[in-house]
């Protein structure tokens, strides 16, 4: 043991921290095995002059010589760690999206470059694995795991930043005008899957090869090195649901919802030990608040929607801009389908009380009275709607139904708008331009995916219903004056 020590001292003296090369640089990698060989060599005789078997004699002057070596070889060590995790930072993340890509054409020689990157990330994985586990064994585990947590930690928070994304406050998100803080979600809906699936799963393969002999260490540099980051990408949408709501922010509700969602699984599956629970904790408040946000974006466009007074008559009866601006809302949100059908998964839907009975009837297509065209479009708008009495159970919480209400509020509403016509063939004029520019929308769109054929049809058939009604109406107005003519030039005659 006492030669043992003499040979380590030697090798330990040879690489002083006043040396400035690595002991895993071209130049010394000759020395860096028995470098560790001879750390491990003075912790053996550490242990053994501790031993009731030592020589009393020579147990303290050994013990005293062969840890004041170790305590060198140890600063020598957390120095190279150091080194080593500074030089090579960017190319230990196996899926670091930040590594320089090869700029070379042909397709050999790039295969040849990223091999060469690879293999020299291996080796640089291999050199700071065999300094961990040297300082581990020995006891210097704080030391190593704070060097190494630390120096991750900054690269992976330099990461974050150099991608793009920003840390906000609730304050400074509540300050941003919409059109700014739309281009942050953008910013956050680019960079938040790469930083999951790319940075974070890399630090976690990086942080399984180097600790590979300790479960506790292994999970306590990953969650220190990555959590801080982490719980800042995913506290972002939570804080955006929290700022003030409107109907046309849903769409970026629905980006970042079925964004988290999609992340989940990689959360769940790299965050999984009691040390991280608080990540997943913070996936889960974002979805919640996502989703109660959601939904009530979504009242608030129906509200919205009852809400309109505009009395103004559409020249020549046209499309009405409510119309068109409903319509368009509804053809995103038909993009939606799936994170809708999330959202709304628990919550069965029960169509307002407020509208007449008649609106929920199965019948067909039923002829107006000649007086207002509202009751006859409200007696067969529902007709074409999946919200009859008989399929709402079977369709409750499907979002189809849901569209469809819509649909039928914006109906209901131009209803109302057609009665400010005078002339009744007019508001059936009315009627039958905007029906068809609805079905056309469904047509044109997912719509039509999620409202179905029948529907269509049954909306087909009530514009043109509608049209009828107009031209009926309007010759009669026509024949009526023809009479009224011939009547009096009749009278005159006999007169």
């Amino acid at each position: 043991m006492e030669e043992n020590i003499a040979a380590a001292e030697e090798v330990v003296n040879q690489w002083g921290l006043q040396v400035d090369a690595s002991l895993f640089s071209d130049s010394g990698r000759a020395d860096s095995k028995r470098f560790l060989r001879a750390t491990a060599d003075l912790h053996r005789s550490m242990l053994f002059f501790t031993s009731p078997s030592a020589d009393p004699a020579a147990r303290s002057a050994s013990l005293l010589r062969a840890h004041s070596l170790l305590s060198a070889a140890m600063r020598r060590l957390e120095s190279e760690l150091h080194l080593l995790l500074s030089a090579h930072g960017q190319r230990l993340n196996p899926f670091d999206p930040l590594r320089p890509a090869s700029n070379v054409s042909d397709v050999d020689d790039a295969t040849e470059s990223l091999t060469q990157v690879e293999n020299a990330s291996d080796v640089a994985t291999a050199d700071i694995r065999a300094v961990a586990e040297s300082m581990i064994s020995a006891g210097y585990g704080v030391e190593c795991v704070q060097v190494y947590k630390t120096m991750r930690k900054s690269f992976v928070d330099e990461s974050v930043r150099r991608l793009g994304f920003e840390r906000l406050t609730q304050s400074q998100i509540r300050k941003f005008e919409w059109e700014v803080l739309e281009s942050k979600i953008r910013d956050w809906l680019a960079t938040a899957p790469v930083a999951f699936r790319a940075l974070f799963t890399g630090e976690r393969l990086l942080c399984d090869r180097v600790f590979a002999g300790s479960d506790s260490i292994r999970e306590s540099c990953f969650a220190d090195v990555t959590r801080d980051a982490a719980a800042w990408f995913l506290a972002f949408p939570e804080l955006v649901a929290r700022s003030k709501r409107s109907p046309e922010k849903l769409f970026r509700i629905l980006d970042l919802h079925n964004a988290v969602a999609e992340l989940w699984p990689d959360i769940e599956s790299m965050f999984w030990f009691e040390s991280t629970a608080a990540i997943r904790k913070q996936a889960v408040n974002s979805l919640l608040r996502l989703t109660e946000v959601g939904r009530s974006s979504l009242a608030d466009f129906e509200a919205a929607i009852q809400r309109d007074a505009s009395r103004s008559l559409i020249t020549g009866c046209d499309v009405h801009p409510l119309t068109r601006y409903v319509m368009n809302y509804l053809v995103f949100l038909a993009n939606y389908q799936q994170t809708l059908a999330d959202i709304f998964a628990d919550l069965a839907f029960e169509p307002p009380s407020s509208l007449p009975e008649s609106f929920f009837d199965a019948a067909e297509v039923a002829t107006p009275p000649s007086s207002s065209p509202s009751s006859a479009s409200s007696t067969s708008s529902e007709s074409s709607s999946p919200l009859s009495s008989s399929s709402s159970a079977a369709a409750s919480g499907s979002i189809s139904v849901r569209i469809a209400w819509l649909v039928l509020v914006l109906i209901c509403k131009l209803d109302i708008k057609a009665e400010l016509y005078r002339e009744v063939a007019l508001s059936y004029l009315f009627l039958a331009n905007n029906i068809q520019f609805i079905v056309r929308k469904v047509k044109e769109s997912k719509l039509r995916l999620l409202l179905g054929d029948l529907w269509v049809a049954r909306h087909e058939a009530k514009a043109r219903h509608h049209a009828a009604s107009c031209e009926r109406l309007a010759w009669s107005k026509v024949a009526a004056t023809v009479l009224v003519d011939k009547s009096t030039e009749l009278y005159a005659r006999e007169a």
